[in-house]
């Protein structure tokens, strides 16, 4: 006869700490989507470990019931890059902000995505640093007024699916804070994707920049601003499910169309967030509003060899080709005496 196993709920995944986020905060949506998201993946709790570094988000190992390394500011990918390959057998997150990864953390964060660990990074976007109180961040837009910038920052901001894509990212993924069950979906997909997967979560500060994702959120036009991709089918959007995407050869970019007389769904592109070939996802990932939908979803979903399951491909060779297997084989391998 087989045991019944027990089967883990959200409730499972919540510690007993005090979530101490200002309320209103986007970081307890995104918090909720993942531990409804975690019972879905059939893994034994203990085998989950959450890494953070510095910033609002980075308070999150605190609240989960789960293994956890608060760690210091940027430096959470080498962090989890070191648990992931010292432990394959975990399932290992890594929460951070848009300070925290793409500021001090910007190297590791290039790095841990070129070396494709298998580790699920779920990136905070609000645009500003919030622990800190207001200052602009990388992501923060052209122009914006902050603390740090009151006539307007006069930097261009990184494009986090920019920066996956150009890094030779296989995954990449955009959510929005108040689509709990779009967010879920997709932390469940980055897990179950082997290599470095990266969740970009547009996420509101109500303190210090709030409202920056706001017209994405917009009840009457949100639709009609954003896409939700999905692998196989149609680019289709609209309130009305009128508006497409095709690509524009001559020119080599997407382009909006209204279905109707000139066009219809057999004209739009049809997602594939496994095609190797970056040169699309890059444009979806690109896309801005006003004058494209901004994408949401699984962008790019590609196979290839992890990092990890490397190293431990060349360890395990190491080791059966090596006459020394453990320390007691080291100590007596070279000249010894006997005192």
């Amino acid at each position: 006869m087989v045991e019944s196993q027990n089967i883990l709920t959200a409730k499972d995944f919540k510690s007993d700490q005090e979530v101490r986020w200002c309320p209103g905060c986007g970081d307890h949506a995104i918090m909720n989507a993942i531990q409804r998201a975690l019972p879905e993946l059939g893994i034994p709790k203990e085998k989950f470990a959450f890494i953070s570094g510095i910033g609002c988000s980075s308070r999150f190992p605190y609240y989960m019931n789960t293994y956890g390394f608060h760690s210091i500011h940027g430096r959470a990918s080498a962090i989890a890059s070191g648990v992931k390959v010292t432990n394959p057998d975990l399932s290992v997150w890594q929460i951070t902000g848009d300070g925290d990864a793409l500021a001090i953390g910007g190297n590791h964060f290039i790095h841990v995505v070129r070396r494709n660990v298998d580790i699920n990074i779920i990136l905070f976007n609000n645009e500003i640093y919030g622990l800190t109180k207001g200052q602009y961040s990388p992501t923060s837009k052209f122009g914006a007024i902050t603390k740090t910038s009151p006539y307007g920052t006069v930097e261009h901001p990184f494009h986090p699916g920019e920066l996956v894509i150009g890094a030779q990212g296989k995954f990449f993924a955009r959510s929005i804070d108040k689509n709990l069950k779009l967010s879920q979906e997709i932390f469940v997909e980055a897990a179950r994707h082997k290599g470095a997967s990266v969740v970009e979560v547009l996420q509101n500060c109500v303190i210090y920049n709030d409202k920056t994702h706001a017209a994405l959120t917009d009840k009457e036009h949100k639709e009609d601003r954003t896409i939700i991709l999905k692998h196989g089918e149609p680019m289709i959007f609209g309130k009305n499910r009128d508006k497409g995407l095709m690509l524009d050869a001559e020119n080599m970019r997407l382009k909006v169309v209204e279905l109707g007389e000139d066009y219809t769904e057999k004209d739009i592109l049809v997602h594939n967030a496994e095609n190797e070939n970056p040169g699309i996802h890059l444009m979806l990932a690109n896309m801005r509003y006003p004058d494209y939908p901004v994408a949401f979803g699984v962008i790019r979903n590609v196979k290839a060899r992890t990092y990890d399951q490397s190293v431990q491909e060349q360890v395990d060779m190491v080791k059966s080709k090596s006459s020394i297997k453990n320390v007691d084989d080291l100590l007596r391998s070279g000249t010894t005496w006997e005192i």
